[in-house]
């Protein structure tokens, strides 16, 4: 049986963005919903030590779809929302989902606050979508940048036909190409591009193929052959949620 996990080789990974871009066209996700970012795909930027052995690093987070997932015990749904298919993808399902948000406070890496050596950063690796809120709030905006000249971006909706206008429809049987309102949505991996012989956008569109996903299972595969070659670590590895995101190697090396 295949169990998928990602491999973030640090030493190829400069931070410039393509992977977190990719996925936010992918799968629609909103701009930002009172303050909070909406990416699936999101890093923590940090620099440690003191000029000059200074170390940098750009830390690419996403769903770590943890063997042993606290959000999915969470779940009051029965059947569970939030779950673990055959494959070892954390999945969630969206008509399931009842917004009671218990993934969120059940996972470690949720709004994890990173403060290390002066470095910060946060990210969210569970979104929630405000309930009342348009998905794309931007695209209710009635007003012109230029009287009658410009479009509007309501009308520029109207006229595509859809939120966004640039929308990837995809069919999946858990999840909505955009999803509604009081629900929450996370990196599936995309699962809908998987079952389709096609690999995560955020992996197709890194420039210097820092992203790896495989068969852990497979000893043939390359995440498993990357593993055997190179120390790695997890996030948050005393909590025991057993991660499927490794990282090996740094970006500021030595040798």
């Amino acid at each position: 049986m295949t169990q998928y996990a990602m491999i973030i080789d640090l030493r190829k990974c400069v931070g410039c963005g393509a992977c977190a871009l990719a996925c936010k066209a992918e799968n629609n996700t909103a701009l930002r919903h009172n303050g909070q970012t909406f990416n699936w795909a999101d890093f923590v930027h940090e620099t440690t030590g003191k000029f000059p052995n200074t170390a940098y690093r750009t830390l690419p987070v996403l769903c770590n779809h943890c063997s042993d997932a606290p959000c999915v015990e969470a779940c009051p749904v029965d059947p569970k929302a939030m779950y673990k298919t055959e494959d070892g993808i954390t999945m969630h399902n969206e008509e399931r989902c009842i917004g009671c948000r218990a993934c969120q406070d059940a996972c470690p890496y949720s709004m994890w606050e990173v403060e290390k050596d002066g470095a910060y950063g946060e990210y969210s690796v569970i979104s929630y979508n405000e309930e009342g809120e348009p998905t794309h709030p931007y695209y209710t905006d009635k007003e012109e940048l230029f009287k009658n000249i410009s479009t509007s971006a309501a009308e520029l909706i109207s006229i595509a036909g859809t939120t966004p206008p640039h929308e990837t429809k995809y069919k999946h049987p858990d999840y909505e190409s955009v999803r509604r309102s009081n629900v929450v949505e996370k990196c599936i991996f995309c699962d809908h591009r998987l079952k389709n012989d096609l690999l995560p956008t955020c992996v197709e569109a890194c420039p210097s193929n820092a992203r790896i996903i495989g068969d852990l299972d497979d000893n043939s595969s390359e995440v498993a052959k990357l593993l055997k070659k190179y120390s790695y670590f997890v996030l948050k590895p005393d909590e025991g949620t057993l991660p499927n995101v490794y990282y090996i190697r740094d970006y500021s090396a030595k040798s």
